[in-house]
């Protein structure tokens, strides 16, 4: 049933979610009483500060139409592009690389490619907690004989597999970078032919790349520099390498520079536009690459089409039939601070907990405290619908139709297998309601004709229609007609650029925003665990996973938990510039000593409580994974 805020239930910042009675601060709402509650405190606030005003988070857990219909809502219910969602928080610097060298944010080959590759390079991942399909498809292949090349701060499961493991300092991955391909210039392994039929800028690189000897990178990133020239060797020379990275490469003020040198890594050596090479950055939540697709992105309209170019802007205007504003919005973290210096006082929020999931949780909460209406549509009670005026309960996947689509760019289609409980309605449904609401008309009466939609938007899925989903269940796309099978591989013949070709952009070694000193001596990595999903609001909801995992936990190194004095299982106290958490614990010989690991799916521990805000220039992106923390026992 929907909710609205009590009058008598001011809104606090210090979260204060009570589990056992979460709902006391609201009272029960009809739905028309609760949509038409949602629709006027947005419209009033629209009229009063104009369509700056508004902001939308949508979710990577929903449908590819869902988020297609959410993102035309804000920028032509709202009138602004401040629309973002968690692809902000996880692989934003992916793309905004890959977009700028390949012109392309999707990945070039699927998982399954293993089969095909000679070499796995595996880097930021702990592929076997976070991507347990895909790590099965790359153990099965090193059973087979395949080298597996891993390098990470953290040497977590999936190293156990690994023929080489690069176990290098954490914030160094730039050098490298650079130093492997140095060596691989050095050894005469660059594929010269690939470079000047397919590539621009290379001159430049090697030119940047001169300094970073692996003897002199060696010092700063802890790897023997004849380790790095044999991984060099070992990647550039194979018939088809292949690269995976998670948000230990995205998630750093430099995780664009990350990026951009594994991208150059791929194309100096030809290892891209064929069956087994490529790059592939591990997506995370089931549809985060549908979403991203579909643009719930606040710089560029569905397929990554520019906001601010009048062509792009003139299309989407005839087909949407209203005038768009011509300026990128706000991202995740630019938003509440909007919000805390007043720009921005009503959101509408599906499927999102940021939180849970931003960084710096007191600024965030303070700044979901403070909106004057805030609007949130979810399938459970989470931390930030503690925070609205309105909850609008809504469906999960099983409950509704829809088409998804996975981190190897396959569009597959959702059946809907229960109806959803109670008086929940349908995301689709709630959307459009609220749309006009706003004085839009909207008239979609299923999925496929949102789809339908989509395809004229968005020129990757031209040739996918809904009757083909039903018919074969998943298509790859780019499907660019209805008699193209889908590129499993792309990028074999040219680039999606204007000139055909990629262009290399050289990556500076820089460090993180905030290092580890006197005050705060050790460096605090995040991450997912197994068996809780990114911020717990499903999974600690399962019985059975939640005895598994109970309580939060911080590990560390065996031989740091003995300097302090504290065993396994004591509590212990971290402490941030921006806040403090209890947690209890763990040994973790797998983490260098210096590190602390906190999963951030905790709420009694929330780890984002600790987090750094610092942006990636490039692709505002907080940085997640490496802030400066001091410990203490705990009570």
């Amino acid at each position: 049933m929907p909710l609205i805020r009590r009058e008598d239930a001011p809104k606090r910042a210090e979260l204060d979610l009570d589990r056992e009675n979460p709902f006391k601060e609201f009272r029960e709402a009809s739905w028309e009483e609760a949509l038409d509650f949602a629709a006027t405190g947005l419209r009033n606030l629209h009229d009063q500060l104009g369509p700056p005003g508004l902001a939308g988070f949508g979710s990577a857990k929903c449908s590819n139409e869902e988020a297609y219909l959410f993102q035309k809502l804000i920028r032509t219910g709202f009138g602004s592009n401040n629309v973002d969602h968690c692809t902000r928080l996880c692989h934003a610097s992916s793309v905004v690389a890959l977009l700028e060298m390949i012109g392309s944010g999707a990945v070039s080959n699927p998982v399954a490619d293993v089969s095909d590759a000679e070499l796995i390079l595996i880097i930021g991942s702990n592929t076997t907690e976070n991507h347990p399909v895909a790590a099965t498809f790359i153990k099965n292949e090193v059973r087979a004989g395949k080298t597996l090349i891993v390098m990470d701060p953290r040497r977590t499961a999936i190293a156990g597999h690994a023929t080489h493991f690069l176990h290098f300092k954490p914030d160094t991955d730039v050098a490298l970078l650079n130093a492997i391909m140095h060596a691989v210039i050095e050894q005469d392994l660059v594929d010269r032919k690939f470079v000047a039929e397919r590539t621009h800028g290379f001159q430049a690189l090697e030119s940047h790349l001169q300094p970073f000897t692996p003897e002199a990178v060696a010092s700063v990133c802890g790897i023997d520099a004849a380790a790095i020239r044999e991984v060099a060797r070992l990647y550039a020379s194979s018939r088809a390498s292949i690269i995976f990275w998670g948000m230990g490469v995205s998630q750093h003020v430099h995780g664009t520079d990350n990026a951009r040198a594994l991208i150059s890594l791929a194309l100096m050596t030809g290892q891209i536009g064929r069956p087994g090479t490529g790059l592939h950055p591990l997506r995370g939540q089931n549809n985060v690459q549908g979403t991203s697709d579909v643009d719930l992105i606040p710089m560029v309209f569905p397929d990554y089409q520019r906001v601010d170019d009048p062509d792009v802007r003139a299309r989407f205007e005839a087909l949407w039939n209203q005038p768009l504003d011509p300026n990128p919005g706000l991202t995740v973290v630019e938003i509440m601070h909007a919000i805390t210096e007043g720009t921005i006082k009503g959101m509408y929020i599906m499927g999102e907990n940021p939180a849970m999931s931003d960084p710096n949780l007191n600024h965030a909460r303070k700044a979901l405290a403070g909106l004057d209406h805030l609007v949130v549509q979810d399938i459970f009670m989470t931390e930030t619908a503690w925070y609205a005026d309105v909850i609008l309960p809504a469906s999960a996947f099983t409950e509704k139709n829809g088409s998804f689509t996975n981190t190897d760019r396959r569009v597959q289609l959702g059946r809907q297998a229960l109806d959803p409980p109670g008086q929940a309605r349908q995301d689709l449904e709630i959307i459009q309601a609220l749309a006009n609401r706003l004085g839009l008309s909207w008239h979609y009466n299923h999925p496929r004709e949102v789809f339908s939609e989509m395809r004229q938007a968005m020129r990757s899925i031209a040739g996918i229609s809904w009757e083909r989903l039903e018919e074969a269940g998943s298509v790859t796309y780019p499907c660019h007609d209805e008699d193209d099978p889908g590129q499993p591989v792309i990028f074999t013949e040219h680039f999606p650029t204007s000139s055909g070709k990629a262009t290399f952009t050289p990556a500076p070694f820089t460090n993180a925003d905030e290092l580890p000193d006197e005050a705060y001596p050790w460096v605090l990595i995040t991450g997912r665990q197994l068996e809780h999903w990114h911020t717990g609001v499903m999974t600690r909801r399962s019985e059975v996973l939640d005895l598994i995992e109970p309580i939060p936990v911080a590990s560390l190194h065996p031989g740091e938990l003995t300097r302090i004095n504290v065993q396994p299982g004591d509590p212990i106290q971290l402490q941030s510039r921006r806040g403090e958490v209890t947690a209890f614990a763990r040994a973790d010989s797998g983490l260098q000593p210096g590190q602390v690991f906190l999963p951030f799916c905790y709420q009694e521990a929330a780890a984002n409580l600790l987090t750094n805000e610092a942006l990636d220039p490039y692709a505002k992106i907080p940085e997640f994974k490496f802030c400066a923390i001091r410990i203490a026992p705990g009570e």
